[in-house]
């Protein structure tokens, strides 16, 4: 038998949690009502985490509870009361997006396991070797991984792996998404994402804002399919994964218990090394649990078509027939699969116009029955808006919810564990009652001593019978052994009690996995304080510009005096452009990407070497990144956006890490922001121009127009720049395509000029200037912005220059004022 590999469940409810321990999940993943990813799912409060924990324990479930946002200051007291919570109530480990608050478990609560969610955007060996040093035990890695990068990782590291291998996808790195904070103040890095990906979007052309293909308008460019890799578990756990996740928190029970149920059994066949092909059904039923389509993913490398589902954003059910007639009181439909009363069907019409309804009633030949077999026209209740020819998919199978119920509520399905007991019942004496589930011993001894019979004794049978009465609990009586005295006699009532608590207490020692001591807050206040001991800031405050580029003709557009710092990406004629700028005294830095594989580090390496003496320091947007820039340069570090800088203890442990200046959140409020400043020795930047980038995606939107199988050959495509998505509001988001991966930004620029006096109060050392999109105008933006930091000009030049760029382009003020949720 191979090593074993978990197979983790999503819970979002407690009957979700009873669907995946009875149905063979080997540990799962929930939230609390707190800092979770998913603050829409039911979720759970402290007493059900309590019981959620005590069930899953005892039937040897591990339990991981997410705090996978981005915390801000105010809420980390809250949180450090909530880790105290979970440490105490047996939490096995918990799964985090924040390196701060990664600091604080790590400094607080030393053996509380924690993992790094796939929100960290962990792409390469060298972020997760960066986790490993803060000591994190598991590493969810980005789901844009192929199973050779994979088995890379895993041969250059030393922590557990974990990989989804079913459920929705994301079409952005996780993590690197601000589309729906930005568009709707919603944020997928706090646990409220509005799903902007599923709308609809046009492609158009980016200059003249027409659609570029009408088989491209109005479409779901942006929503993936849903992940299906059960016929590859295999190779996947060939590639050195520890744990495979199914996705899935908001999803219902029934949906929980069938995918857990499939996956169990053909993980099981891959363990024993069974070769076994995926049955038919096996597919068909989680299909017809929920689908938007079925992917292989990026696990696979599955691209463009293969990938995405223009058509339908949410569940489609499966096929099973086709309306043949349509009458004033009955549609009639040809089955190709069976039909039941209470199944749940739509119409999609030929224009894509679709129309659901739950079976009420079904009449084959003029008989009204519960049941229908495919190969049959059977006839449903009237309409309005199907038409003939209507493809009709039934999205809601009753009887396999049914069965899928009976999964964890009828007892004969459940997980039962075998015990054995010894039980010696003597005369003068106590009860002495021993219970084994094979790895630990329980000894119970009654209060009440056996007394002799004054008429009829115990009989062996009756002590069997009361011991085997194990009620509601997951245990099965295996053996037993019993010492019984002729003549004994003992109440029912006691034989009870002491089985009773010899139950409870194997109950509590099953339940109890890491042994620990309980933990109060005051215990942990020295703790606690270190981690508030914030380096004094005492950098000199100025009000600097600093100017980040993207094509050599925004550079030949600077002003080279009007700046303090400039950002340059990697170009054939780099070196001439820091020299240029060196001309003006100013700081050069190199700008990294977001995403970088894991054998991009070498060609890295290659390129600083030559030009480290140049430049001032390197701004990095990735954690691998960071780790190996701090391993191989003694530099200046910056870092970008990417790496979602939310509060001063991610500022504080980035600050450790030989950082010496980084970018703040694009999310925060001014007031946050001030907040960051305030601690830390180090010099703050705040974005205040720019088309924020709102997604990166490994995905290209213009794949499916090209027919893409594949991200190879990007560099020389033709369609890499100048298109966007046009929405449903008239706004178009323009992206760009660099290598294998696609920005899309956003469709207004952040203009907040006239407040760059409140911004910098707030303690901004450095006020930035993004320029991705522009073509022109870009002398103008920089010259005003670094005029009004510098005060040679006032309030009113500033107004009309806003007033502007209002009227003729749009902007934005982004979160600075508005915050989000």
């Amino acid at each position: 038998m191979l090593n074993k590999v978990e197979l983790l469940s999503p819970v979002g409810s407690i009957e979700a949690l009873y669907a995946a321990v009875e149905n063979g999940a080997d540990a799962v993943y929930l939230g609390g009502k707190l800092f979770n990813a998913r603050q829409y799912a039911s979720n759970f409060d402290y007493e059900e985490l309590e019981e959620a924990i005590k069930y899953a324990h005892i039937r040897n479930v591990k339990i991981y509870v997410t705090l996978n946002i981005m915390l801000s200051d105010e809420e980390i007291k809250e949180a450090i009361d909530y880790l105290i919570f979970l440490y105490n109530i047996d939490v096995d480990a918990i799964i985090i997006q924040d390196l701060g608050l990664a600091m604080l478990v790590r400094n607080i609560l030393p053996d509380l396991e924690i993992h790094g969610s796939t929100q960290m955007s962990i792409n390469n060996h060298m972020g997760v070797k960066f986790l490993e040093e803060l000591g994190f035990e598991r590493v969810v890695l980005a789901r844009e991984l192929n199973l050779k990068e994979t088995r890379y990782i895993k041969e250059n590291t030393n922590v557990e792996l974990e990989t989804f291998i079913h459920g929705a996808l994301c079409v952005c790195y996780s993590g690197q998404c601000l589309m729906s904070s930005m568009i709707g103040g919603r944020s997928g890095n706090r646990g409220t994402c509005a799903q902007t990906c599923r709308m609809k979007y046009s492609i158009v052309d980016s200059n003249t804002n027409k659609v570029f293909a009408k088989d491209f308008e109005e479409k779901h460019i942006l929503s993936p399919k849903d992940l299906n890799t059960v016929e590859y578990l295999n190779d996947i756990v060939d590639s050195g994964v520890d744990s495979l996740k199914i996705e899935g928190r908001m999803k219902k029970p029934e949906y929980v218990a069938i995918v857990i149920d499939k996956y169990r059994k053909a993980l099981d066949d891959v363990l024993n090394k069974r070769t076994k092909s995926i049955k038919d059904k096996d597919q068909k039923d989680m299909a017809q649990m929920f689908n938007r389509g079925f992917t292989k993913g990026y696990i696979k490398d599955d691209f463009g078509e293969d990938y995405v589902s223009i058509d339908k954003p949410n569940n489609r059910g499966i096929y099973i027939g086709d309306v043949i007639k349509i009458d004033k009181k009955y549609i009639h439909v040809k089955l190709k699969e069976n039909l039941n009363k209470g199944d749940g069907i739509e119409f999609i019409n030929r224009n894509s116009t679709s129309e659901g309804i739950i079976v009420d009633k079904l009449i084959l030949a003029d008989n009204i029955v519960d049941h229908c077999e495919k190969g049959n026209v059977v006839k449903v209740k009237f309409v309005k808006g199907v038409l003939n020819n209507a493809k009709v998919h039934k999205t809601y199978d009753i009887k396999l919810n049914q069965l899928a119920r009976e999964s964890f509520e009828n007892k004969k399905n459940k997980k039962m564990f075998p015990i054995d007991m010894d039980i010696k019942i003597n005369i003068g004496k106590p009860i002495e009652l021993k219970v084994s589930d094979g790895n630990r011993l329980i000894t119970v001894i009654s209060d009440e001593l056996v007394e002799r019979a004054m008429k009829v004794s115990l009989k062996k049978e009756k002590v069997e019978n009361q011991m085997s009465k194990l009620g509601d609990t997951p245990y099965i009586l295996k053996n037993i052994k019993i010492d019984l005295e002729d003549g004994a006699m003992v109440p029912i009532s006691v034989l009870n009690k002491v089985r009773r608590i010899a139950i409870e207490k194997l109950d509590e020692k099953r339940s109890n996995f890491n042994n620990r001591m309980e933990i109060r807050k005051e215990d942990l206040n020295d703790r606690i304080n270190q981690v508030y001991d914030f380096p004094l800031n005492n950098i000199r405050k100025t009000r600097q510009i600093s100017v980040k580029i993207d094509t050599l003709n925004q550079f030949k557009q600077l002003n080279l005096n009007k700046l303090d710092r400039i950002y340059l990406n990697f170009r054939e004629n780099l070196l001439d452009c820091i020299k240029e700028v060196k001309k003006y005294n100013k700081q050069v830095y190199i700008s990294t990407e977001k995403i970088i594989s894991n054998m991009e580090f070498a060609n890295l390496k290659n390129d600083f070497d030559k030009i480290i003496t140049e430049i001032d320091g390197i701004s990095v947007s990735n954690i691998g990144t960071l780790k190996f820039i701090k391993d191989n340069y003694k530099t200046n570090i910056h870092c970008d956006i990417g790496l979602n800088i939310f509060n001063s203890l991610n500022a504080k442990l980035l600050y450790q890490n030989k950082v010496s200046s980084l970018t703040l959140s694009p999310e925060l409020k001014l007031n946050q922001i001030s907040k960051i400043c305030k601690n830390n020795f180090m010099e703050y930047e705040s974005i205040v121009y720019g088309y924020l980038p709102l997604m990166t995606m490994k995905y290209c939107p213009m794949s499916l127009i090209k027919k893409c199988k594949s991200s190879k050959d990007c560099s020389s495509c033709n369609f890499k720049e100048n298109y966007g998505l046009y929405d449903r509001k008239g706004m178009t988001f323009e992206f760009k395509r660099k290598e294998e991966t696609t920005t899309i930004y956003n469709s207004q620029s952040l203009m907040v000029i006239d407040y760059l006096d409140k911004i910098y109060s707030s303690n901004v050392n450095l006020g930035r200037l993004d320029f991705t999109l522009e073509k022109d105008n870009i002398n103008e933006i920089q010259s005003m912005y670094y005029d009004f930091a510098n005060n040679k000009v006032d309030i009113k030049e500033v107004e009309k220059f806003v007033d502007y760029f209002k009227l003729n382009k749009g902007i934005t003020k982004g979160h600075y004022f508005r915050g989000i949720l």
